[in-house]
């Protein structure tokens, strides 16, 4: 059985049949205690699987649906070069100097109102701006969890906050979904059980599954936390990225539950995720704690970046910018919902997500997703296996399929590929 990529041996090095003799007179090195070993944390927690098979499947003939990154030539260059331009030639001196740790005043003022367009009443004072949303996890890590400390997650959960809760030295303990999202019985129990700080999810078009919770699951989940006593974490990098069906308002959006309730996102799948700008927000006290972990961290996300964006919003429509974007992606998914059948292998099951840019497979029972990568990778194509999103027991047939990055004949290639790699497999392979 083909070993997986996402843990790859390290070669060691052939033994040497005699020490190469040293040039005269070269000094020797000082004999010395060994060097510190790394933190327990550093040798525990393990590199994304997702970023090492986006290193596999560099070659520019690989036609990956393994990475979640957004369509490059639907990015607005022209627009985002033309405010970086006014940002430099009209404020250069404040564009390049250091600035507050909270974040730019015009560019926290522009998200506030986006947010409260979308429903959620929210003032510049609410919100940090973060280096990319993934800080904002860590952040809160820092600034809530205590070694040892219970974290609840989805089951399966975005890698990136495993990681980021193992560095932190939490007991990450899943709790099991379904189709809607978590099980709120099962939450209620876990929560009276096991006293965690928080529970960790992605309620709106969820990473990797591409899942959305329904409004009376995130009123569920609300309640349990109002209950026991529980922050809520939600995670919303996708939830503008809607193709079909209506906007289901966030957790942090129940009122009873506002002082429990953080709420992450950022500009990377709207705007540029080279931009790296995300931004938290969170009841005042928590948000001050995130604040001075941000200091300790970075001092300020870069001031040129928070500019150019707030400029963007300022300058251009973004919101006509995201409905290009999302026809697009829209018909990316439906391209390869019609191609799935005949790709995969028989017996397997998919779900239909209407939006964000997953979706989430299941083969049939006796395979591997992550077994038979390497055979899939030959035919040039590839795919992230499920197994390692999993905080509880992985489901070994599960994989996920990221439809937002190809465009539509592309993807017809790749699933051409994906069909012929599954049926090059045979039954000795699984």
């Amino acid at each position: 059985m083909p070993a997986s990529p996402s843990a790859p041996a390290s070669p060691s090095a052939p033994a040497s049949p005699s020490a190469p003799a040293e040039p005269a007179g070269a000094a020797k090195p000082a004999a010395g205690a060994p060097v510190p070993a790394l933190a327990a944390r550093a040798a525990s927690v393990g590199a994304s699987p997702v970023r090492e098979i986006l290193a596999l499947t560099a070659r520019p003939e690989v036609i990956s649906f393994a990475g979640g990154l957004p369509a490059p030539e639907l990015f607005d260059g022209a627009g985002m070069a033309a405010a970086f331009r006014a940002v430099l030639d009209e404020q250069a001196a404040t564009a390049l100097q250091y600035s507050t740790t909270e974040g730019s005043p015009a560019l926290r003022a522009a998200t506030a109102e986006r947010l409260a367009k979308r429903g959620l009443a929210t003032g510049a004072d609410d919100l940090l701006i973060t280096t990319g949303s993934q800080q904002g996890l860590t952040l809160l890590a820092a600034a809530l969890l205590e070694p040892g400390d219970v974290v609840v997650v989805e089951d399966p959960c975005y890698l990136a906050a495993l990681q980021v809760f193992g560095f932190a030295g939490a007991r990450v303990v899943a709790v099991p979904c379904d189709e809607d999202g978590p099980d709120p019985v099962a939450l209620d129990e876990i929560v009276a059980r096991e006293r965690p700080k928080l529970f960790y999810c992605v309620p709106t078009f969820q990473n990797p599954t591409g899942r959305t919770m329904p409004p009376e699951r995130r009123r569920a989940v609300a309640d349990v936390a109002v209950r026991r006593g529980l922050w809520i974490v939600e995670d919303d990098p996708y939830g503008e990225l809607r193709y079909e069906g209506e906007h289901v308002p966030w957790i942090s959006s129940y009122e009873d539950a506002a002082d429990r309730t953080v709420l992450l996102s950022s500009y990377s799948k709207i705007m540029a995720p080279g931009l790296r700008i995300g931004w938290l927000r969170a009841p005042r006290a928590l948000l001050r704690a995130c604040v001075i972990a941000k200091q300790a961290s970075d001092l300020h996300t870069p001031t040129v970046n928070q500019l150019a964006a707030a400029r963007y919003l300022t300058d251009r429509d973004l919101d006509a910018h995201l409905a290009t974007v999302r026809a697009a992606y829209g018909e990316r998914r439906d391209v390869m919902l019609a191609g799935l059948g005949d790709a995969l292998p028989d017996g397997s099951t998919w779900n239909r997500p209407q939006g964000g840019m997953f979706l989430w497979v299941r083969l049939p029972s006796g395979w591997d997703a992550t077994a038979v990568l390497s055979r899939v990778i030959e035919h040039d194509v590839a795919y992230v296996p499920g197994a390692p999103f999993f905080a509880g027991a992985p489901d070994p047939g599960a994989l996920r399929l990221c439809f937002v990055t190809s465009a539509p004949g592309e993807i017809r290639e790749g699933l051409d590929r994906l069909g012929r790699a599954f049926n090059s497999v045979g039954v000795a392979a699984r």
